[in-house]
């Protein structure tokens, strides 16, 4: 049985498609870079900035640090709210809350980012923790998951309670380096066909409803 919960944030809790691609254009724009199409900049949902502008675009490190502090300078002040509450999943969160579920955010956003997105979406009240990456440099995955199961003080016996939630592999591989379950979500349809499952997802949905079931029925 689960007790501890771990979300993503983009594309899990949130749909932060607008934010993160404006955010983007105003960077290669800025660079003076010609913009990828629409199908390449999706992509950057999900996984580290400086991997998403090395693989992506070709981008030297000196070129993707650029890139992210362009990027930042634009997300910090608007793009974080070019943003919506996934579907379901507020309320869902809340009653895990009442029937006694430790949750905690793990996103490789930076953390300062993340905690207003939390606030304004509603919630970061049934959250016991909110955990990003530092100020500089963004965390892989697995650094993040393991800062969470510190704060929340999960015993290293007890790694088979907990569940990452996530909608992209690098949810899937990161939950594994920390030898816990993660559970695939398909909410928006930014993973590439199969690439949950690929990764070792234990299971995979596409609603707040199927997610609820999945963790209610894992006694």
């Amino acid at each position: 049985m689960y007790r501890y919960i771990l979300y993503d944030l983009d594309g899990t809790l949130t749909d932060s498609k607008e934010g993160i691609l404006n955010c983007l254009r105003y960077a290669f724009e800025k660079m003076d870079k010609p913009e990828p199409d629409e199908s390449v900049l999706i992509k950057f949902i999900g996984p580290p900035l400086q991997d998403s502008f090395a693989e992506f675009c070709g981008f030297t490190p000196e070129e993707a640090r650029q890139g992210i502090l362009l990027f930042r300078e634009r997300y910090a002040p608007i793009g974080k709210f070019e943003n919506a509450a996934a579907p379901g999943m507020p309320e869902l969160c809340a009653r895990l809350k009442e029937q006694g579920y430790i949750q905690a955010l793990a996103s490789s956003k930076p953390e300062e980012m993340c905690i207003p997105i939390c606030e304004k979406f509603g919630y970061t009240p049934s959250l016991h923790a909110i955990v990003g990456s530092p100020p500089v440099g963004d965390w892989e995955k697995k650094d993040v998951i393991r800062e969470a199961l510190r704060r929340l003080g999960v015993p290293g016996n007890n790694l088979s309670q907990v569940l990452m939630v996530g909608d992209r592999k690098f949810d899937v591989l990161g939950a594994k380096a920390c030898g816990i379950d993660c559970v695939g979500v398909e909410l928006f349809g930014y993973a590439a066909p199969g690439e949950l499952e690929a990764a070792g997802a234990v299971a995979v949905v596409r609603s707040a409803d199927e997610l609820e079931q999945f963790i209610l029925h894992q006694k």
